[in-house]
């Protein structure tokens, strides 16, 4: 079964930056945030995704992608 990813700490990771600075920065609450980063979510709000690709400038495609369960 095919899911969406949100490459969420890979870009974290790149950047060198922490959870709580992007909260922070873009006033999120951590709880949702974390969820987004473990991919548990069933819907996105595009506006979140609007922020993060500003943020990280990057593109939709760098932000997320379709993964295949194991």
């Amino acid at each position: 079964m095919k899911y969406v990813h949100m490459r969420i700490l890979e870009l974290l990771r790149e950047n060198n930056l922490s959870k709580n600075k992007v909260c922070k920065d873009l006033d999120l609450q951590r709880g949702n945030f974390n969820r987004y980063c473990r991919d548990d979510f069933q819907r996105i709000d595009a506006n979140l995704i609007l922020k993060l690709c500003d943020y990280f400038h990057c593109t939709i495609a760098d932000l997320l992608e379709i993964k295949e369960e194991n």
